[in-house]
């Protein structure tokens, strides 16, 4: 069970934002960003504690999950499924654009093989396999229910050990073929969207392929017949291994009441995924960006949540997500270093 975000500070954070040497409101999106981030790192202290601490992001962690989906040999990407594992070893190496935003921001960046087709031969990629590709959806569910409680643990236990490093901002990225159609099936079972609204082009298909992916996830639904009161059905009958692994930690996360950082089309599927089987999840979220990939703001209007950054991307790998930690760190600057009208001696502002 995850508990509710307490929001007993809530009045002492808004007036402490208000007071700031600038018009009411005038820092936009960041005066928003930073009483979320104060209300979730303030959970547990007194009235006295939140007037003497100064917050800040320690140890911040982004774990990409990799997994291959059994969907992809419908031929409903550019590249072939083996490209998977070619990128798990380019995360390895350093050399993806997420390790080039891990090291120049400051990023603990773990690379987690959560099934894909060939095991990567690094040490460095943490083994967390499920199976080697899940099934293909439209023939049967994407994985057992085994493999979904392994995942979902493995995750967590994941999550355990960052927190005991003394992280309090997590990310998660993700790799795998043929995973925008599962996470484009996943929000059409979830909110019931007709699927061309849904799926988009992933990795850059033309409009036949397109057409094909809508195909697809019209016939699982077809057969799984799947409620959205049923979250975890969906998730095993129409998920990737690294979608349940992107779900099992966001739901660590809100458990341990630390800050979510969620990434793009993928990564906000696990989190409809994960508000759907806890709500109380959703008061942890932050989301770092809109997609270009067809359908994700549709996502974001769903859960009624607005990104922190629209830049046209739709590379995935939590790309999105590891921009956003200068603005998360901005928005807590602004708290704890802006001086009051008070402090700096200057005539209040009246709106």
């Amino acid at each position: 069970m995850i508990k509710p975000l307490d929001l007993k500070h809530s009045l002492n954070v808004q007036q402490k934002l208000d007071m700031k040497t600038k018009p009411l409101g005038s820092l936009g999106k960041l005066e928003s960003l930073a009483k979320q981030l104060i209300l979730i790192f303030s959970q547990g202290m007194s009235e006295d504690e939140l007037g003497a601490a100064d917050f800040s992001v320690t140890h911040p962690c982004i774990c990409i999950f990799a997994g291959d989906h059994g969907i992809a040999s419908e031929g409903i990407s550019i590249a072939p499924s083996e490209v998977t594992g070619q990128m798990v070893t380019n995360f390895a190496q350093g050399g993806a654009a997420i390790c080039v935003f891990a090291r120049q921001l400051g990023w603990h960046l773990n690379v987690v093989d959560c099934g894909i087709l060939t095991p990567p031969h690094n040490n460095t990629v943490i083994d967390c396999r499920l199976g080697a590709s899940t099934h293909s959806f439209h023939h049967q569910a994407a994985m057992t229910g085994e493999q979904l409680e392994i995942g979902l643990a493995n995750a967590a236990a994941l999550v355990d050990e960052e927190l005991q490093r003394g992280c309090n901002l997590f990310a998660f990225g993700e790799m795998g073929i043929g995973n925008t159609t599962s996470a484009a099936a996943i929000f059409i079972a979830l909110s019931g969207v007709a699927p061309e609204l849904a799926v988009g082009k992933g990795t850059g298909v033309a409009d036949d392929v397109v057409k094909k992916k809508q195909l697809l996830i019209e016939q699982a639904l077809q057969l799984h017949q799947l409620s959205p009161e049923q979250p975890l059905d969906i998730l095993q009958c129409l998920g990737g291994f690294e979608i349940v692994h992107l779900v099992g930690a966001m739901l660590a996360v809100a458990s341990a009441q630390k800050v979510i950082v969620v990434d793009g089309f993928i990564a906000t599927a696990a989190a409809m995924l994960a508000v759907a089987i806890e709500p109380n999840s959703k008061a942890y979220m932050v989301f770092a960006h809109c997609s270009s990939e067809q359908g994700h703001q549709k996502m974001l209007d769903y859960l009624a949540v607005e990104p922190l950054l629209n830049l046209g991307m739709r590379l995935g790998e939590g790309s999105g997500a590891a921009l956003a930690l200068p603005i998360i760190e901005s928005a807590l600057a602004i708290y704890n270093d802006m001086a009051s009208f008070e402090e700096a001696d200057v005539t209040q502002v009246v709106k």
